[in-house]
């Protein structure tokens, strides 16, 4: 149980097993498509916590959404309010606002499902992968956090 008396959900075995390795790629600079290795301090302990994450960038703004739900790193990205962002070897600070449930809507029906539409076998991807169907943007939605982010000033 976590402090709020919910129990903090967890990404599947595979991703788990697969995350190190990822976070290893990205942090020698190798390109893994959308990703880049987010780093948030812990709301716990205060360390820094770093973890691979697709960064959906479309018309110069961005978003991280986590596909299985309330996630530590989203509890620490909540409780932290930014985030360093680590892509090809820069680091950029970022700030992050989590969208609203309508926000959280129009990013699944009006942002990723065009992206994905554009990127071969891009929408079934995150079916098989992420567990999503962006045919269906409400549900995918439903319980999936999502923050925008802005470069820190």
């Amino acid at each position: 149980m976590t402090a709020g008396g919910q129990t903090a959900h967890r990404a599947p075995r595979w991703v788990t097993l697969f995350t190190p390795l990822a976070k290893w790629l990205l942090g020698a600079g190798v390109p893994l498509g959308l990703n880049a290795l987010i780093t948030i301090r812990g709301r716990k302990t205060g360390e820094r916590r770093t973890t691979p994450l697709a960064v959906i960038d479309v018309t110069g703004k961005r978003w991280i959404w986590s596909p299985w739900g309330e996630v530590h790193w989203v509890r620490n990205l909540r409780a932290a309010g930014r985030a360093t962002i680590t892509l090809h070897g820069r680091e950029e600070e970022v700030i992050a606002r989590e969208l609203g449930p309508e926000q959280r809507l129009g990013f699944f029906r009006d942002v990723l499902a065009p992206s994905a539409r554009r990127i071969p076998l891009g929408v079934r991807f995150i079916r098989v992968v992420d567990g999503v169907d962006l045919n269906d943007p409400e549900d995918a939605a439903n319980g999936r956090p999502v923050f925008e982010l802005e470069r820190a000033a």
